[in-house]
Parts: C-alpha cells; sequence; structure tokens
C-alpha cells in the first residue's frame, strides 16, 4: 500500500519515506528520486517541509502514528481502516479538531469512476428515494495467508469483515446515511486462523433502508458487486479492475409503463486511478478548507458497525 501511495503522489514531493525495515523505506524512496529514508516515523513529523503524512501500516500502527502526526501539526492521509476499533478513533478526532488539520481515511473505492458516476447519478435524483443496497465482495486469499498478520488479531483488529467488510459499509453509508439496527454473522469456513474469512450483515437506516452484505476471502476469483436500487430506477457496478475484472455501471431506468428498462452502459478500461484522485481531492480540500469526502468521522461510524457485528455475531467455524 505504500508504494501504491508513493506512485499515486503525481507532481508531489515525497520528502520522506519511513519504514521499519530500511530496505523497504528505500524501495519506496527511490520510486519518487531521492527522497530522504529512516526507520523512525518521528523523524519526518520534525521537518518542517512536511504537509501531508500518509500512513500505510498494519491495523495496530494506525492510530498511534495518526496522533503522533496531528500532534505535529501535519495533515493526515491514513489507510482503511484506520484503527483496530473505534475506540482507537476518538483521540484521532478530538486531537485533529484540537489541532486544526484534516484527516482523510483511505476509502480509495469512493473514487473509482463507476462509483463517482453512481453517486452522480444518485444525487441527480432520476433513481427518485433509494430502497436498498446489496453487495458481495471477495478475494481468495494466498498460500501462507493464514498465517499473515491480518490472521493475527492483535494487529488486525479482525478477519475479513474490518479489511474489505469496511470498505463495503462506507460505501453503503455513502448512498444511504447512518444506519440504526445491525445484524450479521461472521465465518471461519477455510483458513485456520482466529479471524473470520467471511462475513454476512445487514444494516438497516431509520427509513427502513437496507444494505445486504457479504465479504469473504475464500472468494476463489475475486469479484466487486454493488447495487443500489430506487424506486424508478437500479445502478449495478460490477468488477474494479485488474484481477476483479472489468470495472462496468450498467444504469436500468425503469419506464412508465414498467417492462423491460431503459439500459446504458459504461466501461472503464483504464488504469485505477483512483489513489490519485482522492489524494487530490485530499488536497484540495486542504486549500479550501472544505469537507472531505471519506474522513475520520466515516471512519469511526464503520468501525462502530464492525464492532456491533462482532460483539452481536454467531461464529460459525
Amino acid at each position: 500500500m505504500g508504494k501504491k501511495r508513493a506512485l499515486a503522489l503525481g507532481p508531489h514531493h515525497l520528502l520522506m519515506a519511513v519504514d521499519s525495515d530500511i530496505k523497504r523505506a528505500q524501495e519506496i524512496a527511490a520510486l519518487k528520486g531521492q527522497s530522504k529514508v529512516s526507520v523512525d516515523f518521528n523523524d519526518c513529523l520534525k521537518d518542517p517541509r512536511v504537509d501531508i503524512v500518509i500512513i500505510s501500516t498494519t491495523n495496530d500502527k494506525l492510530s498511534e502514528i495518526s496522533i503522533a502526526a496531528i500532534k505535529a501539526g501535519k495533515h493526515v492521509l491514513v489507510e482503511k481502516p484506520a484503527a483496530r476499533s473505534f475506540k482507537e478513533i476518538e483521540d484521532v478526532i478530538k486531537l485533529a479538531q484540537e489541532n486544526k488539520v484534516m484527516v482523510k481515511v483511505g476509502f480509495n473505492l469512493r473514487y473509482h469512476p463507476a462509483l463517482m458516476k453512481a453517486r452522480e447519478i444518485v444525487d441527480s435524483g432520476v433513481m427518485g428515494e433509494l430502497m436498498f443496497v446489496r453487495g458481495r465482495y471477495g478475494h481468495g486469499g494466498r498460500v501462507g495467508y493464514d498465517k499473515e498478520w491480518r490472521a493475527n488479531p492483535e494487529i488486525s483488529g479482525g478477519g475479513e469483515l474490518i479489511d474489505q467488510g469496511v470498505h463495503m459499509i462506507d460505501l453503503c453509508r455513502w448512498f444511504l446515511g447512518d444506519f440504526v439496527s445491525v445484524k450479521g454473522q461472521t465465518a471461519a469456513y477455510f483458513w485456520d486462523m482466529p479471524v473470520e474469512d467471511n462475513a454476512f450483515f445487514s444494516l438497516t437506516t431509520q427509513k427502513n433502508q437496507i444494505a445486504w452484505i457479504h465479504v469473504s476471502c475464500t472468494e476463489w476469483k475475486n469479484m466487486f458487486s454493488l447495487e443500489v436500487y430506487g424506486k424508478t430506477g437500479k445502478i449495478q457496478i460490477d468488477g474494479l479492475g485488474g484481477s476483479y475484472g472489468l470495472e462496468k455501471l450498467t444504469y436500468y431506468q425503469m419506464l412508465a409503463e414498467t417492462g423491460p428498462p431503459q439500459t446504458t452502459v459504461w466501461e472503464y478500461p483504464g488504469e485505477d486511478r483512483s489513489w490519485s484522485l482522492e489524494l487530490e481531492a485530499f488536497i484540495g480540500s486542504i486549500s479550501s478548507g472544505g469537507t472531505i469526502n471519506g474522513n475520520i468521522n466515516d471512519a469511526y461510524e464503520a468501525l462502530k458497525i464492525v464492532d456491533r457485528i462482532y460483539s452481536g455475531a454467531r461464529r460459525v467455524r
């Protein structure tokens, strides 16, 4: 993730690359020329030229480094989920307000072209009032996946739910708003690890709109599918590019006489620019003082939902 973020900097300068492994820091620094390297993140916080700290670490370090950067007066772009639990985010929110800095969370799916087009269609009002969302997101792991840091709850905070599930929760909130009812179930079907490899959950708003979601790391062919249903239309998004397949949005507009809808398809075969678009939007928010699309409060609300699912879910093994 650190490499992806470095490559997404575009014309902006990478002043320092930090990693506990100096060789990895050097690899990232080499992507952007002759930037400095260090094994101590405090070194970059002392540099007055640094405007933004981008944090791409394991989940157990995300809030710790965010807090240190905020105290140093730096703006922060932190990878999702931003912490292992919503409780670890409370101080981040408080300190960001006190130090008057901005904190963006890496919800890059909001910046995929199909998702941005979907939001544009919904905001236009042509679909009428939204009724429900249905989504699936998954990958198949890899050999040794159950031995990696994501399988250690002390580091990760959980399994597939806190990994890809957080992205889906964020998108559901983006379209439907806050949820008042949360129900879910987690399962460890395949991987021999103390965290779940599948999570199934439904989220309900005050207006009884429902988001029905399945996330999985036993999805042997990587896949992404999100359907947004309104009273007069439907959006279907498939793929995210790369191993997830061609990114495509299909819009179904209901006709007055009902029957087969009017169908429009947009395909996005190009490279994934969501990382650079997200960064540019964040820089724009810093410059203008405007609202951040996918901020630390969004991560806080998403992780509260994760906590409710973990607390109330029946675990299947």
